[in-house]
């Protein structure tokens, strides 16, 4: 029982050095961490004082405080799962309209290189540096 806690504060102190790392280098956003961070937090804890889970199920009127630790996993999995479709969603939509923003402004150079071709000007010796620079 005492190696089952011992196994659960260690990796819930890895958890949190890695996540406190990847904020360090930029590779997580505060928003994503601060949840791992918490659940990081939570489990140390009740390694380091299992009473805690036995108290807050006999308070909540559950026999088996493992059964409380289970549920309580099924619904942080739950509302990350969540959170994350919902930012997928949004991300794509982002990307649907930036993809039409790109398609129109990609027309409008083409019609402004069309428009520069046909229009005969006495700066036409300029046209094609110009026409280099502008991607297509």
């Amino acid at each position: 029982m005492i190696r089952t806690h011992v196994i659960a504060a260690v990796g819930g102190l890895l958890v949190l050095a890695f996540m406190l790392e990847l904020l360090r280098r930029r590779q997580l956003r505060e928003k994503y961490a601060i949840l791992w961070l918490f659940v990081s937090v939570v489990v140390v804890v009740l390694a380091a004082f299992p009473s805690v889970l036995n108290w807050v199920g006999k308070g909540l009127g559950i026999s088996d405080p493992p059964n409380l630790l289970f549920f309580g996993a099924v619904i942080v999995l739950l509302l990350v799962s969540v959170h994350l479709s919902w930012e997928s969603s949004r991300l794509e939509e982002e990307t649907r309209t930036l993809a039409e923003e790109v398609a129109l402004l990609r027309m409008q150079v083409e019609a402004l290189q069309s428009d520069a071709d046909s229009a005969p000007s006495a700066s036409s010796s300029r046209l094609p540096a110009a026409r280099a620079r502008i991607p297509s």
